[in-house]
């Protein structure tokens, strides 16, 4: 057993030792705005459940001086959909044992289940940092939500006209991607998705 867990160690402790900058793949314009427009999609579809109405105006003794809107068209519900979006990129882990933009995903990374497997077995493992650092969000996921922050930032008008006047006629990641923020650049890695039939050969 022990032989089986120095080999399965020699490649991770090689990757510690090496040059941290060489080690870091810092996320990517179109990995960024592809996990945006994810989770923003997925608040949208959340918040769009409700059927409440809004008064928005003034006026307290005249109610006609108010104007009734449907929270799912309303203002409101795209500012408090948008108010976190950024935040959602810490609840991803980095998957580095994938090349594309899949290594961005939530939940726990294949080499850090078994690493956990391993301690739970009583198994010593030194990654020469403490294990209560293991689960910390790596630089990558950190730079994730900086520049999720900045493409919010520069595109939020493209975001509101999407919102009001095209969402029915065209996906939010295929606008907002696609013909606004990446028509300079690559993006590819907008139809990238994880295969784990391919990533189980892989570890064969």
């Amino acid at each position: 057993m022990r032989i089986q867990v120095l080999l399965l160690f020699v490649p991770l402790l090689l990757e510690a030792e090496g040059d941290e900058v060489d080690s870091v793949k810092l996320p990517t314009r179109c990995e960024t705005c592809k996990i945006l427009s994810l989770e923003l999609q997925k608040k949208l579809e959340e918040t769009g459940k409700s059927h409440d109405v809004i008064e928005t105006g003034y006026g307290f003794e005249d109610s006609k001086k108010k104007k009734r809107t449907k929270y799912r068209t309303s203002e409101l519900r795209l500012l408090e959909s948008l108010e976190n979006v950024c935040n959602s990129m810490l609840e991803y882990n980095l998957h580095k044992e994938r090349a594309d933009s899949t290594r961005f995903a939530k939940g726990m990374s294949q080499t850090f289940q078994t690493l956990h497997g391993l301690v739970g077995r009583g198994v010593k493992v030194d990654l020469g940092i403490p294990e209560d650092l293991w689960d910390k969000p790596p630089v990558e996921v950190t730079a994730l939500k900086t520049q999720c922050e900045k493409l919010l930032e520069d595109h939020e008008d493209d975001i509101s006209d999407w919102y009001y006047n095209l969402q029915d006629s065209i996906s939010l990641q295929k606008y907002l991607c696609s013909e606004k923020a990446l028509k300079n650049d690559e993006d590819v890695c907008l139809t990238e998705e994880f295969d784990p039939e391919s990533s189980s050969r892989d570890e064969l």
